[in-house]
Parts: C-alpha cells; sequence; structure tokens
C-alpha cells in the first residue's frame, strides 16, 4: 500500500483568525488555541510538507528500524532485507494496533500483539491467524503496511503524508548547500547517540528560535568571548531557513576544564557554524565539530518533544570520533555548554504568550508594512517573519486591514 496519505483530524471545523496587518506582528492565540493545532495537523504535518524523520546511519543494516512520529502519527521507519529504506504507519492493518514499540531494533519479521498478524521488514503481511474464516475475496497483498512517500538527501530520510508534496530538492531549494555541509558533504555518518526531551512550549516557539538571542540569552557566548565572523543567512519561500557563519576561536576558555569541548579539530572543513531549520520544525546544525539532528514533533498544543542526534563522519580516526562524542552533547546537547537557556526560555514564551495581544520581530526589520527580503544578517530576527508568512499561507487565515 504505497504512496502518500491524506489523514484527517477533528479539525475539519472552520478555523477564525485574524492576523495582525503589521507583517512584524503575531497573534499570541495562535500559540494557544486547541483549533489551530488540530488545523495544524492536517494542513501542515499531515500536508504537504517533507519532514526528516531519521537518518541512514541510524538504520544501517537490513532489517534495521526506527519508530517516530510524524504529528500526532506514529511511523515506522525500516531498512528491509532488499537494502531499501521505507516509510510506514506504525498501525496494523488490521484493527489498527501499534505494530512496533521499540525505539530501535532489527527484525525480520514484525508480529502484532493483538491478532498475530505477521508482517515482514519490507511491509508485506506474511501470515495471519483464522484465515480459514475471513471473506473469499480477502488477498494478503492488499494488507501491507501503509507505506507514505519518502526520499533522501544526504543520508538524512524525509517522509510526507501529503499528495501534492512537491519534490524533495523543490522543497529544500536553497537551503540544500547548507545541508549538505552540516552532513558532512556527502552524508555518510555514524550515530553517536541521542538526548530526548520535552519543553513545554508550543511547537511553533520552539522553532521560532534566531540569531538574535545568541550572544544575549546564552551566557557561555560572553564567557567564552566568542567572536562570529561574516556570514550568509537566508531563508526560502517554503519557511527554511539557512545560515553559515565564520565562527573564530574563543578569546577565553581557559576556565574549562576540557577546553576541547569548543575546539575545531575537523580541517577536512574551513570553521565554520551551519544552521538549516527545516519548517515546520526540524534544525540541523553544525557548531564547532558537532553534527547534529533535532528531529521533533508537537505533543499537544503546550507540549514538544525533541530528539537530538549526534553523528560522526565514516572517515573520522579514533581520536576525532573521540572528540565529537565528547563535544556533541556537552556543547550542543538540551544541557549543553551554550544552549543550556534554550529551554528555560521555550517555557517563559509559552507562558507569556498566554495573555491577549500580539508578539513582535524589530531586528533586521525595513518596515512594518512590507515583507522583508530573502538574505539577512546573521544576528537578526526578521527571517522568522518569512517563515510566518508561509505559516500564514498554509493555514488560511487572512490579514486585516490596514489603517
Amino acid at each position: 500500500m504505497a504512496g502518500a496519505m491524506n489523514h484527517r483530524t477533528e479539525a475539519a471545523q472552520p478555523v477564525h483568525l485574524t492576523w495582525p496587518a503589521r507583517y512584524s506582528e503575531l497573534p499570541k492565540e495562535v500559540f494557544h488555541r486547541p483549533d489551530i493545532y488540530q488545523l495544524e495537523l492536517e494542513r501542515i504535518f499531515y500536508g504537504p510538507e517533507w519532514h526528516p524523520v531519521a537518518h541512514t546511519a541510524e538504520i544501517p543494516k537490513p532489517g534495521d528500524f526506527k519508530t517516530f512520529r510524524i504529528g500526532e502519527v506514529p511511523i515506522l521507519i525500516m531498512r528491509g532485507d532488499d537494502d531499501r529504506v521505507r516509510v510506514f504507519i506504525n498501525s496494523c492493518t488490521h484493527r489498527g494496533t501499534q505494530l512496533e514499540t521499540r525505539v530501535r531494533g532489527n527484525g525480520a519479521e514484525f508480529e502484532c500483539p493483538y491478532h498475530r498478524w505477521l508482517f515482514n521488514n519490507r511491509g508485506e503481511l506474511l501470515a495471519c491467524q483464522g484465515r480459514e474464516r475471513f471473506p473469499a475475496e480477502f488477498d494478503k497483498r492488499d494488507y501491507g503496511l501503509r507505506e507514505i512517500r519518502s526520499d533522501q538527501f544526504k543520508g538524512l530520510i524525509f517522509a510526507t503524508m501529503g499528495r501534492d508534496a512537491p519534490e524533495l530538492a523543490s522543497f529544500l531549494g536553497e537551503a540544500q548547500p547548507f545541508l549538505a555541509t552540516i552532513l558532512g558533504g556527502d552524508g555518510r555518518l555514524n550515530l553517536l547517540g541521542y538526548q530526548k526531551t520535552r519543553f513545554a512550549s508550543n511547537w511553533k516557539e520552539y522553532n521560532d528560535n534566531e540569531g538574535y538571542h545568541a550572544p544575549l540569552l546564552h551566557r557561555a557566548f560572553r564567557l567564552l568571548r566568542w567572536q562570529g565572523g561574516t556570514g550568509t543567512f537566508i531563508v526560502t519561500e517554503r519557511g527554511n531557513f539557512a545560515m553559515e557563519a565564520e565562527l573564530r576561536d574563543s578569546a577565553n576558555s581557559q576556565f574549562l576544564k576540557d577546553p576541547s569541548i569548543v575546539e575545531f579539530r575537523d580541517r577536512r572543513v574551513p570553521p565554520r557554524s551551519v544552521i538549516t531549520a527545516l519548517f515546520p520544525m526540524t534544525v540541523i546544525v553544525k557548531h564547532c565539530d558537532v553534527i547534529n539532528v533535532r528531529f521533533g514533533f508537537p505533543i499537544s498544543p503546550d507540549e514538544v518533544e525533541i530528539h537530538y542526534a549526534y553523528f560522526s563522519h565514516a572517515d573520522d580516526d579514533p581520536a576525532m570520533l573521540r572528540h565529537r562524542l565528547r563535544q556533541s552533547s556537552n556543547l550542543l546537547g538540551p544541557s549543553g555548554l551554550i544552549s543550556l537557556e534554550d529551554g528555560a526560555v521555550f517555557n517563559r514564551l509559552h507562558r507569556g504568550d498566554s495573555a491577549p495581544g500580539t508578539v513582535s520581530f524589530q531586528k533586521g526589520v525595513v518596515s512594518y508594512d512590507e515583507p522583508p527580503g530573502y538574505a539577512f544578517e546573521q544576528n537578526d530576527e526578521a527571517g522568522n517573519i518569512l517563515k510566518w508568512e508561509y505559516y500564514i499561507k498554509i493555514m488560511g487565515f487572512e490579514r486585516a486591514a490596514r489603517a
């Protein structure tokens, strides 16, 4: 049962919201209303968007699998015994029971615990109990696991539940070279491990991060006297943004017991900090020598789950492998040296956004009455406005008339 599928939610009811007239303003209610959240599931998470769900380094061998979610729908990413990677709805095609509950593993066959229907790692139905009492027209070929459309970029596996999603290359657009840089140039990665956490915030507050806050919120940037150099910051028409900036060596790392936590050691690439944030909510980062993909999905309007996955490159020698392992979560994890404060701010954002009114963007905004261009300075926040413009279009909201 290959191909994209539509997933209907209870969000069929009309959602009424008038967007502020100013391009730099957002209504706070968009972060809390359950009806808006349900419409987001339908139009964004189950609509024509691509969602990174795994990297091939997480399922390198035939039979390997990983479970994840798109929105609230459980999915199963499997490498079949034919070495092909497929993405399935993690639900038995008989009565809908979740088929696999393990986070990762390896298996040739997958048995539903409810009525013992048995599937192989290509998603095909192999056997079912009580077949002699089934209708005569029953055909096992009609009851394989429901495969959804998937594609890859440098080993990063994307899936979509929308029939009308564009080709992956079109979705990524100008973000492709930035993403390739983060993924080691060729995507030949090995998995180091994960850190998984939940933030008490709306998924849009989590992904509304920008460069303006970095030297102001994160104390480590000030302690290290980290100076950024020249760089590039773009936003695509589909709300993806990408940034590449020179990051000079720290001017003050002596207070650290292990200064290697902030060192660049991979001499195959120039010292750059590269970030790609893909709509709706995946952040991929190369900072110092950390290769980090932050897979995420919403839990509710008030909570989001993020899986920080860390990788090494296949060509790393043992010393470089150890360096990446030590640097990864210690630097960029949810409790990392330079990212510790994010979780607290996401929570405070969500609490503050429960008040009525609007929030606004300022840094890098040229005019309140016109949308910005597509290129910005690395510490601007105006680029987020373009992501919101894409969101408004998908959701079908109308902007208030200008006075």
